[in-house]
C-alpha cells in the first residue's frame, strides 16, 4: 500500500508533503515529495504520524484493566485504538498482593499476543502522604518476597513498577526490579531531592506523572522534580491535560528533556465516555466536565484523556511544536520501555500509522497494517 499525505512526522523527520510504503504488517519505505507511481490512498490534507504509545494506561470506555478479563482488556484497547494509541501499557492501581498477582496472571495473555506491551504496577508500595487515587489501607513496604512475587507472575508481563524509594526496603526494591529487567519509576512520593537522586543511581529511569503525587520543587528542597529533570537517564512521565500540571510547567518539563520527556494519559474508564460515576480498582471515582476526582477527597484520579486529546493539548495550548510533541508520544516512550519496532514511521517498524486533520483530530488510524475501527482489536 503506497500513502501521501500533506505532512508525515516520522518523527525523525518531516516531509510536506510526503509518502509511505506499507508491505503486510511493515512500513517498506517513505520519503519527501510524491512517489513515483499514484498512491493507493491519499489522505489529502492530513498529517500522518506514528501510532501513539501509550505507558500509562489504567482504563478507557467504561472498563479498566483492573477488572482482568478479556472483556476488559478489549474494551479498553479498543477505546483507545479509536483515538490512535496503537501501543499500550496497562497500568494496575494498588490492591493486595494476591489481588494484583491474580490480575497480572490474566493479563498475560493479552501480553503475550500483542495485544498489550505489558503490565505497569502502579503500587501497593507507595508513600501514603502521597497516595492520590490509591487506598492507604492497601499499600505497604515493598518487602523482598512481595515484589519477587509480583515480577515473577505472568512470566515476565510486568515491564514497568512505581515505588516510593523512601520507604524501608524501598532502594533495594528498585535494584531487584531493574535486575529482573523492570523499568523502575520514581512516584508517589514523599522523597527528598537527595533519596531521589539515590533512587536514580540505584536503577530508576522514570518519574511517573512528573509534578504529579510527588513531594513538589522548592528552591531549599528541590524534591524529586528536580532530581528526575537534571538527571540525564531519566524518562519522565506528563499528564497534559490542562488539570495535572499547567501549560507552562509542561513546556518547562518538554524543553529540559527534550529526547526523554513522554507523554502519557493516566487514563481510566471515563476515558473516551461520559461523565458519571465510576471505580478505580476499589475507589470510587466521580467524573464531572470530563475531570476524574475521587468522591471523596477529591483528589485527582487519574484522566480521561486520549493520547490524540493530549497531543492536541500540547501543541494547541502550550505552544509545542508538533514534531517534538508526537516524539513524546511515540518514539520516547517506546525508547523508555525497550519496546522494539514501534513508535516512529521507519523502514522496517510495525506499520502503526495515525491520520489527523488540520485541528489534530484522528480520522484514521492503522495497526499492523490495516485500517481499523472501535471494536475490532480482540484475543487471540
Amino acid at each position: 500500500m503506497l500513502l501521501t499525505a500533506a505532512r508525515i512526522v516520522t518523527p525523525a523527520r518531516d516531509f510536506a508533503p510526503g509518502w509511505l510504503h506499507v508491505e503486510d504488517d511493515r512500513i517498506l519505505d517513505g520519503g519527501p515529495g510524491l512517489p513515483s507511481r499514484a498512491p493507493d490512498v491519499d489522505l489529502g490534507p492530513a498529517t500522518l504520524v506514528p501510532g501513539f504509545v501509550d505507558a500509562h494506561v489504567h482504563g478507557g470506555g467504561g472498563a479498566s484493566f483492573t477488572e482482568g478479563t478479556d472483556r476488559a482488556v478489549t474494551t479498553v484497547v479498543d477505546a483507545h485504538l479509536a483515538h490512535g494509541t496503537t501501543t499500550m501499557m496497562a497500568s494496575l492501581v494498588t490492591d493486595t498482593v494476591t489481588a494484583l498477582e491474580r490480575t497480572v496472571r490474566t493479563l498475560g495473555d493479552a501480553a503475550r499476543d500483542g495485544v498489550l506491551a505489558g503490565v505497569h504496577l502502579e503500587g501497593p508500595w507507595l508513600s501514603p502522604h502521597h497516595a492520590g487515587a490509591h487506598d492507604v489501607s492497601l499499600l505497604r513496604d515493598p518487602v523482598a518476597a512481595d515484589v519477587q512475587r509480583l515480577l515473577d507472575a505472568g512470566d515476565g508481563v510486568v515491564r514497568m513498577v512505581t515505588l516510593a524509594p523512601e520507604l524501608p526496603g524501598g532502594l533495594d526494591a528498585i535494584r531487584r526490579v531493574v535486575g529482573a529487567g523492570v523499568v523502575a519509576a520514581v512516584g508517589h512520593t514523599d522523597a527528598t531531592y537527595d533519596v531521589a537522586r539515590a533512587a536514580l543511581d540505584a536503577g530508576a529511569s522514570v518519574g511517573t506523572h512528573l509534578f504529579n503525587a510527588m513531594r513538589g520543587l522548592h528552591h531549599r528542597e528541590p524534591g524529586p522534580p528536580t532530581a528526575l529533570l537534571e538527571h540525564p537517564d531519566a524518562f519522565v512521565e506528563l499528564v497534559s491535560d490542562g488539570v495535572h500540571v499547567h501549560p507552562a510547567v509542561l513546556r518547562l518539563a518538554m524543553n529540559a528533556k527534550p529526547h526523554q520527556a513522554l507523554l502519557v494519559t493516566d487514563a481510566m474508564a471515563a476515558a473516551g465516555g461520559e461523565d458519571g460515576d465510576y471505580r478505580l480498582g476499589p475507589m470510587a471515582v466521580q467524573v464531572r466536565d470530563g475531570v476524574a476526582r475521587l468522591s471523596g477527597s477529591g483528589a485527582i484520579a487519574g484522566s480521561t484523556l486520549t493520547m490524540a486529546a493530549a497531543v492536541r493539548y500540547a501543541v494547541r495550548v502550550a505552544e509545542l511544536p508538533l514534531p517534538e510533541v508526537v516524539r513524546a508520544a511515540t518514539t520516547t516512550p517506546a525508547t523508555m520501555l525497550g519496546l522494539p519496532r514501534v513508535g516512529a514511521l521507519r523502514p522496517g517498524y510495525r506499520a502503526d500509522l495515525v491520520a489527523l486533520d488540520e485541528d489534530l483530530r484522528v480520522v484514521r488510524v492503522m495497526r499492523a497494517g490495516r485500517w481499523v475501527r472501535s471494536g475490532t482489536v480482540g484475543l487471540s
